[in-house]
């Protein structure tokens, strides 16, 4: 947690974080839930895989771009793409190995410019970010 010194008193004040910035992603996804067969959805925990971090594993594994190309298609840093992918890693792991329900949606992502003509139905706008 950061903390900024005041000058005009000798309290620590709490600084705000940067915000985060949209994730450009190349293909659109509407929602999506995947579960192990033979248990019912009401007795499973879900997680939830983000659109960004379905893009970074698409970018690294299935087309398996480097790293730093990858993050500059995406317009983030390597050190932010490769976090993302960790996480999604991580987050498919847990669904597999521990009989889990994942779904795909949401997160703070753009469209790329290919594909700016397409309109979420949900929310009628080409901007798919979850936390409006």
């Amino acid at each position: 947690m950061a903390y900024a010194n005041n000058d005009f008193s000798n309290k620590f004040e709490k600084i705000m974080p940067r915000p985060e910035k949209s994730r450009i992603v190349s293909a659109p996804h509407h929602g999506f839930t995947f579960k192990p067969v033979g248990i019912k959805m009401i007795d499973l925990e879900i997680i939830s895989l983000g659109l960004d971090e379905l893009e970074a594993i698409r970018l690294a594994d299935l087309e398996e771009k480097y790293h730093q190309d990858a993050a500059n298609e995406m317009h983030v840093s390597r050190q932010t793409f490769g976090n993302i992918l960790n996480s999604a890693r991580k987050k498919i792991a847990d669904f597999i190995i521990n009989h889990k329900s994942l779904t795909i949606r949401g997160g703070n992502i753009e469209l790329s410019h290919e594909i700016s003509d397409y309109h979420c139905e949900d929310c009628k706008s080409n901007n798919m970010n979850s936390n409006k």
